[in-house]
């Protein structure tokens, strides 16, 4: 089975392109997928995990958010052959403050704009095409919407943030939290993001989308994870209790993990001991 990762050169994409030895289409290999001629190789692959992205919310990157998150998804979808498999790396954060609703978020959850940034709605725009042109030509798709997954470091990669605090406390690096590290993330290693992506291959799901996370079973707050981190390496965390961060939006979220369990017969088999274990 050949299969494609899309930006395999980054901070997940390098875990999950060695997870299924699989190649890489990212501008480190000097491919773009705004590049129609470069997106068109994925027509060669049995499965492309799309992982490319422009990440940033900052206003002032929209355009680019929309044109690498929606022109760049679109050339892929284009490209891929029927009876492939297109997985499609979106985010929980399609969801902005909605998801504040429920202790554990499921795919229900209104993705109505409440001031998400153009990173959010670019990928919910994406999310549509992915629909849209698995139906017209003919291939599997899955949406997985992503809560935090980390993994270890990785060359020339900006970390992650479970994967940041794990660094600062080995460091000594003072760390800054949103309201005293009280809000709470259900954290998901990169493996068991691999498994799902393979657990969903080897279904017989035609269109599937599902909350993907930790669930309530990997979930602690922020100031938690660091605290365990310390525990585990007998060193005192240094925060930096002056810091003042904005609240993260939604404040605490917990992905609802029924649906994927059902369908795909998949659960988290990393925990959060095993999982920070692997990034110190």
């Amino acid at each position: 089975m050949r299969v494609l990762v899309t930006g395999g050169s980054g901070y997940l994409g390098t875990h999950v392109r060695r997870f299924f030895s699989a190649e890489d289409l990212s501008r480190r290999s000097h491919l773009d997928i705004l590049s129609p001629l470069d997106a068109a190789r994925a027509g060669a692959y049995e499965v492309i995990v799309h992982l490319a992205a422009h990440l940033s919310k900052d206003p002032a990157d929209a355009e680019q958010c929309f044109r690498t998150n929606v022109e760049g998804t679109v050339n892929l979808l284009r490209s891929a052959e029927p009876n492939s498999v297109f997985i499609f790396a979106s985010t929980k954060d399609v969801y902005g403050s909605h998801a504040d609703n429920f202790e554990e978020v499921p795919e229900t959850c209104v993705t109505d704009y409440a001031n998400q940034s153009a990173l959010e709605w670019s990928k919910l725009i994406a999310e549509e095409y992915v629909e849209y042109y698995a139906a017209q030509r003919n291939f599997r798709s899955c949406i997985f919407r992503l809560s935090t997954v980390y993994g270890r470091s990785s060359e020339g990669n900006q970390n992650g943030f479970v994967t940041h605090y794990v660094e600062s406390v080995k460091r000594g690096w003072p760390i800054r939290l949103p309201l005293e590290g009280k809000p709470v993330r259900d954290i998901l290693h990169v493996d068991d993001f691999s498994r799902a992506c393979r657990a969903f291959v080897d279904s017989s799901v035609t269109h599937g989308l599902y909350n993907l996370g930790g669930g309530r079973q990997n979930a602690l707050s922020l100031r938690e994870i660091i605290d365990k981190v310390g525990g585990m390496i007998q060193c005192n965390p240094v925060i930096d209790e002056d810091a003042k961060l904005p609240a993260p939006v939604p404040l605490n979220y917990i992905s609802d993990l029924a649906r994927i369990k059902h369908e795909l017969s998949w659960q988290p088999e990393i925990g959060i001991e095993e999982g920070l274990k692997s990034l110190i």
